[in-house]
């Protein structure tokens, strides 16, 4: 592993983090805000820190190692959360862990916040909030490829550490086609998204705000009271809309671009995607119908609403859910751990993986009645190896069980065992919001500081799908200089 190489690939990260802090240095400078000192000290940093590691580093002039390409992503996410999280302690707008927790939320695009009073922030501050959430939601690594496609063959490892879901190889060629198609996609769909919800009758930057917290499945509301400020069905039904289509695997869309609508409409995994969404919109309805005596219509429009929102991961609440019928707050609980799609930029395990689990668990058991059975595992018309179905399978274990360290954590620092179990699935799965004190409506300002980090290692390690992040922590990963 070659250090130099992965100082230069931070160095050039840092640098590209310098340029993103420009855009909302230019708002606050038009606004004359006083926030404009802030975002200047955190670009300055930036491009310093970039220049710095560019000098120390060393250019790729062949392929990255599997090492290299891990250590990069994971650095690379950690050193991002750093420097974006400058705006708001230089500004004296929140403590330094509380910048932290704040910047790796709208990065990871869980959407958990610990400011109380959104709308008292600077424009400036807010739409670098929703920032946060674009640049994480696709993939920083991601969008850094499409942008700097000149490094060699290795970044299918960056790629590929940085990508959820459970995937085949890919070659050079097409990781380099493939960044820039998704990223075509991600901009085409913030872009329609704004002009939608503008003609809804957000001012401009209040739709970007809501288009780039969407189409990212973050949630970063610019109001303390989230979609519930706008009280209209109208709006809800194009977020609802637009989070749906983030919730599908994005390269489905660079497929349907090339060969036609009808891949959509045969992906399998959207289809049981959807009809997850449907199930719990019409168990949560009913169930808020008889429970609450809602009205009909009401129960359906909140039911599906938040049923979207939550499985999207993108945690914009219309309505206090924390008030519903237990029932209800449980299949929230479900769709906070299932999430979307493989290849989204939504959270949770994924429900291909679900897909594969259920197929795999089905097999064995027709193993065990037919010994001489060999497995063979389908899913939307591909077989799936062995190799894969045992990566699944312990990514199931270390997702479930890295949720379990994280409620001991939170219960041993004084948090309400079901606050707790609610806050470690929603951060895992990169949903925002939870249950109890810090449920629909809450912030998450008032958890003690050992509990703050531990979600942010639950942020970034839901968003990157762990793996990367244990990698770097452990010793052997550093001690050990041969390639993989």
């Amino acid at each position: 592993m070659n250090i130099r190489i992965i100082l230069f690939v931070l160095g050039k990260l840092a640098q590209a983090c310098g340029l993103a802090l420009m855009i909302p240095f230019v708002v606050a400078l038009f606004y004359g805000e006083s926030s404009l000192m802030a975002f200047l000290v955190a670009i300055v940093i930036s491009l310093f820190l970039g220049r710095l590691f560019m000098g120390q580093g060393h250019r790729p002039t062949d392929s990255l190692t599997v090492r290299e390409g891990v250590a990069i992503t994971a650095l690379g996410w950690i050193m991002i959360t750093l420097l974006g999280m400058i705006p708001y302690a230089a500004g004296g707008y929140l403590s330094v862990l509380d910048s932290i927790f704040e910047c790796i939320s709208g990065l990871s695009g869980t959407g958990a916040t610990v400011i109380d009073d959104i709308e008292g922030l600077p424009a400036s501050l807010v739409l670098w909030r929703a920032l946060t959430h674009w640049f994480g939601g696709l993939g920083i690594i991601v969008i850094f490829i499409a942008v700097f496609p000149q490094f060699g063959k290795g970044i299918v490892h960056m790629f590929n550490a940085e990508s959820t879901g459970p995937r085949s190889d890919r070659t050079l060629p097409r990781i380099k086609e493939m960044a820039k198609a998704l990223f075509t996609v991600y901009v085409a769909f913030t872009i329609v998204s704004t002009l939608v919800f503008m003609l809804c009758g957000m001012p401009f930057l209040i739709a970007a705000d809501h288009a780039f917290a969407t189409i990212a499945t973050g949630g970063f509301s610019p109001y303390n009271d989230s979609v519930a400020h706008f009280h209209s069905p109208v709006i809800e039904l194009c977020l609802s809309f637009f989070m749906l289509i983030s919730s599908a695997n994005f390269g489905m869309y660079v497929a349907a671009w090339q060969k036609g609508f009808k891949v959509i409409l045969d992906d399998t995994e959207f289809r049981v995607y959807l009809a997850i969404v449907a199930v719990a919109t019409a168990a949560m309805s009913l169930d808020l119908v008889l429970a609450q005596q809602w009205d009909g219509v009401e129960s359906l429009r909140q039911a599906f609403f938040q049923s979207v929102s939550i499985s999207s991961s993108t945690g914009f609440v219309s309505n206090d859910f924390d008030q519903w019928p237990v029932f209800s707050k449980f299949i929230l609980l479900v769709l906070m751990f299932v999430g979307g799609c493989a290849g989204s930029t939504t959270g949770g395990l994924k429900v291909t993986r679900i897909m594969l689990l259920v197929k795999t668990l089905a097999a064995i058991i027709r193993q065990k009645m037919h010994p001489n059975l060999v497995l063979h595992i389908r899913s939307n018309g591909e077989e799936f190896s062995m190799d894969l179905i045992y990566g699944v399978a312990r990514f199931f274990f270390v997702y479930t069980m890295l949720g379990v360290l994280w409620t001991f954590i939170l219960v041993f620092d004084g948090v309400a065992i079901f606050d707790a179990i609610g806050l470690s699935v929603s951060t895992m799965g990169s949903c925002g919001p939870g249950f109890g004190q810090f449920g629909a409506t809450a912030t998450c300002s008032a958890l003690p500081p050992l509990s703050k980090v531990a979600l942010c290692f639950s942020m970034l390690m839901g968003r990157l799908e762990a793996f990367p992040v244990l990698a770097i922590l452990m010793p052997s990963f550093w001690r050990h200089r041969n390639s993989w």
